[in-house]
């Protein structure tokens, strides 16, 4: 089995990337749909939540009101990292039982956000990073998620710079391009993936030569 961590930038397509890695056999761990199904009403982390931040937080059909739990976690570092301990554990957890009901052979794929900002890195036998040039980022931000700019530009802010997810990446993919170059791209990857998966030592070679797009 290869564990591979999957991030990148908002708006730089990292959600694209991760369905062409299942269309080529990707077992897909997403983190942020984890996070969902770990609050949802009846889950022991739904109550976790309300009980360190009152029912206030909490809808009148009993799931999560989660603009009001932002407006109290954000704008107070401790109660943020309060929330982060009773999420974080649950997603790791449930991240885990995902990868370890995966065949032995398996490429499993963690869709991770926010891997880089989190020291994440070191969890995985190789992490993808897919990268763009923020002024393609602050496009398709605006153009098809409907931000302003302003908003756009403080979202990309509020993430690791775009050096620093480079520089945590053994491969990097380039989605500055067409659809079907992406779609190249991703298949060349897969097959190193795949490679990978079938070796004695799946652990990245460093200082293999590098081909066009790796980190």
């Amino acid at each position: 089995m290869l564990s591979v961590g999957l991030t990148g930038g908002i708006g730089a397509g990292k959600s694209e990337v991760s369905k062409l890695l299942v269309d080529c056999g990707a077992v897909l761990v997403d983190a942020d749909r984890i996070a969902r199904e770990i609050v949802a009403p009846g889950t022991p982390g739904l109550a976790a939540v309300a009980a360190a931040f009152g029912p206030e937080v909490l809808a009148p059909d009993g799931s999560l009101d989660r603009p009001a739990l932002g407006a109290v976690v954000f704008a107070d570092p401790e109660k943020l990292a309060a929330l982060n301990a009773i999420v974080h554990p649950l997603v790791a957890a449930r991240s885990r039982a995902l990868e370890e009901a995966a065949d032995p052979d398996a490429v499993v794929v963690h869709d991770v956000p926010l891997l880089t900002e989190n020291g994440l890195a070191p969890r995985y036998d190789l992490v993808i990073v897919v990268d763009a040039d923020p002024a393609t980022q602050l496009d398709r931000l605006v153009r098809l998620r409907g931000m302003t700019p302003g908003d756009a530009r403080a979202r990309m802010a509020a993430q690791a710079t775009r050096e620093q997810r480079r520089a945590v990446a053994d491969i990097v993919i380039d989605n500055d391009v067409p659809l079907e170059d992406l779609r190249r791209r991703v298949r060349e990857v897969w097959a190193e993936l795949v490679r990978r998966a079938r070796a004695a030592d799946p652990a990245p070679d460093r200082d293999r030569p590098q081909g066009p797009g790796d980190g």
